[in-house]
């Protein structure tokens, strides 16, 4: 199976590369490499390599300096997933899978997300991913997947778990949002998710999927375990503080939905595979970055 990846440098771009099927034969580009807001770029990367599926992993995240950027978000976020989908559908058979986002959703729901739920984004980040669903969609139909995710965090790159770390290391007392409601996913197993979802055909794989990690947690809870576990692997000191606040304590220039709880089950009865709780993988990525401190 022919894949190009996008994104390649990214924490799911990472995880991506450290996870692909022996059977794959990869091509993963990192943005310096190819700029999926360059039209031409991206047609002649797709009709040179002639990929039997694309994985969409390139984003504009900078979820508070969108609403600063909000034509450099829509270039990578709507023009970028509309390029690759017109590159696509130029190669028989082609399909794109296309990462997305909980911040399509604005929070107000009593119940986890499900795919097909009325979206209303309450920023530029989530209106141009929204934008960049429907832009793929409408070119692709059924050649291509929409496989939105959230709180991603892996062992490198910019994340909360990173973040927390470092604070958490510097100063033993950090301050956290806790009525902002949803799943710390783990890139690895989301990354493992997608290698299924390219292995299938596209008979099974197209429209919308969630996935997360299992459990729910507020980022307070999520920072608490990071230091339970942290201090558990002598990667932190035991006497850390983590002290809960509300959104309106920690005022950012996007709001954020106070609940972005994502229903998965489609993803999983499709892929055959199943969710671990956050906390499990937390602890999973914890001992990977125990390892290579060690090395």
């Amino acid at each position: 199976m022919r894949v190009l990846v996008t994104g390649a440098a990214g924490q799911v771009g990472q995880a991506l590369l450290q996870t692909t099927p022996e059977q794959v034969q990869l091509r993963a580009l990192t943005r310096a490499q190819l700029d999926i807001a360059d039209r031409s770029a991206v047609q002649a990367e797709v009709s040179g390599f002639a990929p039997e599926v694309i994985i969409n992993a390139a984003a504009y995240t900078a979820v508070d300096r969108a609403e600063a950027e909000p034509a450099l978000a829509a270039a990578v976020n709507v023009a970028g997933p509309r390029h690759l989908a017109e590159a696509a559908m130029a190669i028989p058979g082609c399909r794109l899978l296309h990462l997305s986002t909980d911040y399509v959703f604005d929070g107000r729901s009593a119940q986890a997300y499900r795919p097909l739920d009325p979206t209303h984004p309450l920023g530029v980040y989530g209106a141009t991913k929204l934008d960049g669903e429907r832009a793929v969609q409408e070119i692709l139909a059924e050649r291509c997947a929409i496989v939105r995710t959230a709180w991603v965090y892996a062992a490198s790159g910019r994340n909360f778990l990173l973040t927390m770390l470092r604070a958490m290391a510097q100063r033993r007392a950090v301050r956290v949002v806790a009525d902002q409601i949803g799943t710390p996913s783990a890139a690895v197993p989301f990354a493992q998710l997608l290698w299924r979802l390219g292995e299938l055909g596209a008979e099974r794989v197209h429209g919308v999927f969630h996935w997360t990690d299992a459990g729910v947690a507020s980022w307070y809870d999520f920072a608490v375990a990071i230091a339970e576990e942290g201090a558990a692997r002598e990667l932190l000191p035991a006497d850390v503080q983590v002290t809960p606040i509300t959104s309106a304590q920690y005022p950012t220039a996007a709001t954020r939905p106070t609940f972005s709880l994502l229903e998965t089950s489609r993803a999983r009865e499709v892929s055959g595979l199943q969710s671990r709780h956050w906390r499990v993988r937390l602890r999973e990525t914890l001992d990977a970055l125990q390892r290579s401190a060690d090395a």
